[in-house]
């Protein structure tokens, strides 16, 4: 499987982002697809994840960022509004299958992308 992360970008405080993730195989629908920050000097942490039609946030995004599936496209969407900049990093996208209990782990995902640069600044 592979991925390709776009949308990314600089956006001021408040404002609103979407990040798309596009899969080459065709059973991308198969695999939980999670998303991934990394801020520079930090280690690479969970945001979201969709599996088996459920989404799951860390607490830091919750109620603000929106996991979506377009199976039509093979695409995994993350909608971001009220963007902080606490939120600047750059976003990677990963699939996997992973247990329900391991779904904030990178170690849980095969496959990446190259990422995408979120910028939150004013």
């Amino acid at each position: 499987v592979q991925l390709v992360e776009s949308g990314g970008g600089l956006v001021q405080p408040g404002g609103s982002l979407r990040l798309s993730c596009a899969a080459s195989s065709g059973t991308f629908s198969s695999y939980t697809v999670a998303w991934f920050r990394q801020a520079a000097g930090k280690e690479r942490e969970f945001v979201a994840t969709i599996r088996m039609g459920r989404t799951y946030y860390d607490d830091s995004v919750k109620g603000r960022f929106t996991i979506s599936r377009d199976g039509a496209k093979n695409t995994v969407h993350l909608q971001m509004n009220s963007l902080k900049p606490e939120d600047t990093a750059v976003y990677y996208c990963g699939a996997g299958r992973p247990i329900l209990s391991t779904i904030s782990r990178t170690s849980a995902y095969g496959y990446w992308g190259q990422g995408t640069q979120v910028t939150v600044s004013s």
